[in-house]
């Protein structure tokens, strides 16, 4: 059985836990998810993006 699961989810699950263990403040997660989206905005996305899919093609071939 194959579980398909967005980068979004799975990144947001990791900060929300990231967060309760208090590995990281809010704050800090918040300049991080600004950083994100000022990076997708950026001519860097499209490279970001392909080699996300990438690294997703290969965790699943494994």
């Amino acid at each position: 059985m194959a579980l398909s699961i967005s980068a979004a989810v799975l990144l947001g699950i990791i900060v929300f836990v990231l967060l309760k263990g208090g590995y990281v403040r809010a704050g800090s997660a918040l300049v991080c998810a600004l950083f994100g989206f000022t990076l997708a905005a950026t001519g860097l996305a499209p490279t970001i993006n392909s080699g996300l899919a990438s690294l997703a093609g290969l965790i699943s071939s494994f």
